[in-house]
């Protein structure tokens, strides 16, 4: 089934950019001008995947977003902003944004995302049978990870995740105990390179912390490795 893309961006010159190459790579590509345009198309025909600028009229990158996660969507997002733009770059992170790309990008690169971003989600879904059998109930202390109906609970109690910090979280867990470095998780969970720009993991796994754990300034799960990455380990391990 062909997926469905919308692009999110008031200059005519950049939607067209991405439109024809998007198309041309076999994507069905929708767009919005602003940010209200954008959340109305939404609510009438929900997209696979949004590429969404930050500085918009009307109702802003950021608030779009917002909005997106508030209804516990679990759509895609693509995140364009100003190369100097890092305050807002690390809040659209925080809010569930799942990738960046600064401006000005390269077409080629940004195509690369959304195709990357698309296998991730996939991968997530299905079982992988070339290794051992997939665990598709997972049980780490009071968490339990549901890979096939793509749910996280708590003692019963619903955690709602992006897709991105479900795939963190799913890498995580299915390699706990073990340290992983920061370039191990870009590498796995974002498949490509972020040249260095580790702080990607870093807000991701801050905004993981804060759903799954019951103080994430004293974690039971995920801890920090001080000068490597992170592990996951259940609470009982010492």
């Amino acid at each position: 089934m062909t997926k469905k893309i919308l692009v999110v961006e008031d200059e005519p010159s950049i939607v067209k950019l991405i439109e024809f190459n998007l198309t041309k790579e076999g994507f069905s590509v929708d767009s919005a001008l602003d940010g209200d345009i954008a959340l109305q198309k939404i609510k009438v025909d929900m997209p696979d995947l949004i590429v969404l600028d930050l500085m918009l009229p009307r109702i802003d990158g950021l608030e779009v977003c917002r909005r997106i996660r508030a209804e516990k969507e679990h759509i895609p997002i693509l995140m364009l902003t100003a190369k100097s733009d890092e305050f807002n770059k690390v809040l659209g992170l925080e809010l569930g944004a799942d990738d960046y790309m600064t401006k000005p990008f390269s077409i080629r690169e940004l195509t690369a995302r959304v195709k990357a971003i698309f296998r991730r989600m996939e991968a997530v879904r299905r079982s992988d049978e070339d290794t051992k059998p997939p665990e598709r109930s997972i049980q780490i202390g009071d968490i339990l990870i549901d890979t096939d109906g793509y749910e996280v609970t708590r003692n019963g109690q619903p955690i709602e995740l992006t897709p991105k910090e479900f795939e963190l979280l799913i890498y995580l867990a299915n390699h706990r105990g073990k340290v992983l470095s920061r370039d191990q998780l870009l590498n796995a969970v974002w498949n490509y390179d972020f040249v260095g720009d580790s702080r990607i993991v870093d807000v991701h796994v801050s905004h993981l912390r804060d759903k799954i754990e019951l103080d994430s300034k004293k974690p039971l799960y995920i801890k920090t490795v001080r000068g490597v990455g992170y592990k996951l380990e259940s609470k009982e391990e010492k």
